[in-house]
């Protein structure tokens, strides 16, 4: 099962008189990431590199930021890969010491530098969702939260008019057991419309996201 984190954890290195800053954060896309990127560069301006990798779907990205191609962006990329991410930005802003590394040094220095930071995390597990909507008579509207509370469903919005309209979410996979329970509770009274349904992920217990800022 993917993870994500639930905050910051960050971690430093000196390596041969270079100074490599590292920090890993729950972030959900590229925009937010640069955001924090931008700040990191304004935060510390001395600094020779400020390099990154976001792992998140489609918004996936890794940037050398000057340092030899494949050396700091991609290797920060794999590292989080291979610990089963999803939805982290790691970040590492390097001082210069005078004394270069050679590509292998550099590969070396950003991933463990990302890893240490990574051995502080924590980490939760991303539970995919399924959000329904739903109408049913009145009558049956106290049942139906019954029902919701008992599978721990999250009511995220209700709407009285001829029926009472009602959207919310739980975990994908408890979804066919409460649909089978409420479909015999209503006796065919409930109303699904069309489209009445999506999934995201979330984590497992819900985690700081977007622009979480400077590390």
């Amino acid at each position: 099962m993917p993870q994500t984190l639930s905050s910051a954890a960050h971690s430093e290195l000196l390596i041969k008189k270079s100074r490599f800053i590292a920090c890993v954060q729950p972030m959900t896309d590229r925009a937010a990431a640069q955001q924090v990127v931008a700040g990191l560069r304004a935060a510390h301006p001395g600094a020779a590199h400020v390099c990154w990798a976001l792992l998140a779907g489609g918004q996936s990205a890794a940037v050398d930021d000057g340092e030899p191609s494949g050396t700091a962006g991609r290797p920060m990329l794999d590292v989080l890969r291979h610990q089963d991410l999803e939805g982290v930005l790691a970040t590492v802003v390097r001082y210069f010491g005078g004394v270069k590394l050679g590509a292998g040094g550099l590969v070396r220095a950003y991933t463990d530098c990302v890893a240490q930071a990574l051995l502080g995390a924590t980490k939760v597990a991303i539970v995919r969702r399924r959000t329904l909507r739903c109408a049913v008579p009145y009558a049956l509207e106290g049942r139906l939260r019954r029902e919701l509370d008992m599978a721990g469903a999250a009511l995220e919005e209700v709407r009285h008019d001829a029926l009472v309209e009602l959207v919310f979410s739980l975990p994908e996979e408890h979804a066919p057991a409460l649909l089978a329970r409420l479909q015999e509770a209503g006796q065919g009274r409930i109303v699904w419309p069309a489209a009445s349904e999506s999934a995201t992920d979330m984590p497992l217990r819900r985690a700081p996201g977007g622009a979480a800022g400077i590390c």
